[in-house]
């Protein structure tokens, strides 16, 4: 039986739906009131599609009291949606502050639960360039200089690597037209990069922001100017 790629579709051409997906790609559980003032839309609105993702197993719940957090179902989800942005209109820019928000998500930005934009793809980069990544088709595979590498910032490579999913994937950034690093690995930067408090998540968007010590922090380590 072939699946059915139409119900999928279906749900994606809805713009509102849309919006709340693009909202949970910054792999962070949000509460439907939140979602529906991204959207734009009313709340009983939101709670009749979040109810439709939530049918399609596209989002997942949880329940904290009276209270409901979504987020995306997995990073499989997030690599549709992600792939799908690579084909997808571009969308004209109204005013100034769209203008800041585009330039800041094409600077950095969550790939659901790894980094994305400018600086994902410079990390990338520079990690294969200096011989602690190689491409095998579409996946990173660390050397052992980069195993000594990650041990150094912190990284269990093998506690990584036994987790159930990609280990280091290759994802291809909509902004970019590149490869940045997805899986396992790439999760494991980013939360790193987090409690080092190299980058910073800006509110209500998939932008990060890289503080003063992170620039440092990305030269030092990564080989990486910003």
């Amino acid at each position: 039986m072939n699946p059915n790629i139409a119900k999928i579709s279906s749900l994606l051409s809805d713009p509102s739906r849309s919006s709340i997906l693009l909202s949970l790609m910054d792999g962070r559980i949000h509460p439907a009131g939140e979602l529906a003032y991204l959207a734009n839309i009313k709340p009983q609105t939101a709670s009749f599609h979040l109810n439709k993702l939530l049918e399609a197993k596209l989002i997942s719940v949880e329940k904290h009291g009276r209270h409901r957090y979504y987020r995306l179902s997995d990073s499989d989800a997030a690599n549709v949606i992600e792939q799908l942005l690579h084909i997808a209109p571009k969308a004209k820019v109204k005013s100034l502050k769209e203008s800041k928000e585009k330039k800041d998500l094409h600077f950095a930005r969550t790939c659901y639960d790894h980094l994305a934009g400018y600086v994902g793809v410079q990390m990338a980069h520079s990690l294969v360039e200096r011989g602690m990544l190689k491409k095998v088709d579409l996946n990173f595979e660390v050397t052992s200089e980069g195993a000594l590498f990650f041990s150094k910032l912190g990284i269990n490579e093998e506690q990584q690597r036994n987790k159930r999913r990609a280990f280091a994937r290759c994802c291809l950034d909509w902004s970019e037209r590149q490869h940045h690093i997805a899986g396992a690995l790439g999760n494991a930067l980013l939360v790193h990069m987090l409690e080092e408090e190299w980058i910073v998540r800006m509110p209500k968007t998939r932008a990060i922001r890289i503080t003063q010590s992170g620039k440092i922090a990305f030269e030092k380590h990564l080989n990486v100017k910003i």
